[in-house]
């Protein structure tokens, strides 16, 4: 992975390692909520909330939506496909490598 990526990977991967908000972007793959919302279905005070919807849209991984006086979030799919994209260059960067490890051992 090239500087570059990982520069945008690492906030990513920072954000998620947190269990809530993990929980808090499952949430929002069901579809736009407040953070009053997400509090009254997860075991975290609004404010413990709104503190990680921070992270998560610093992230990139969740955008505010002003709904008359409501703010809602949205997880941003385009965030998570590049993930994945990152993720899986990586695995077939490691496949090729044990290829040619499996065809050098095998070559003796």
């Amino acid at each position: 992975m090239t500087g570059t990526a990982a520069d945008t990977l690492v906030p990513v991967f920072a954000a998620l390692a947190d269990e809530t908000r993990w929980r808090v972007l499952t949430e929002l793959g069901r579809g736009d909520a407040s953070a009053s919302a997400l509090a009254a279905v997860l075991p975290v005070s609004r404010q413990a909330i709104a503190k990680h919807l921070a992270v998560l849209a610093d992230a990139g991984l969740v955008e505010p939506v002003r709904v008359g006086r409501e703010v809602r979030y949205r997880a941003l799919g385009s965030r998570l496909d590049e993930t994945a994209r990152a993720l899986e260059a990586i695995g077939a960067e490691w496949e090729r490598r044990l290829a040619e490890i499996k065809r050098i051992a095998e070559s003796f």
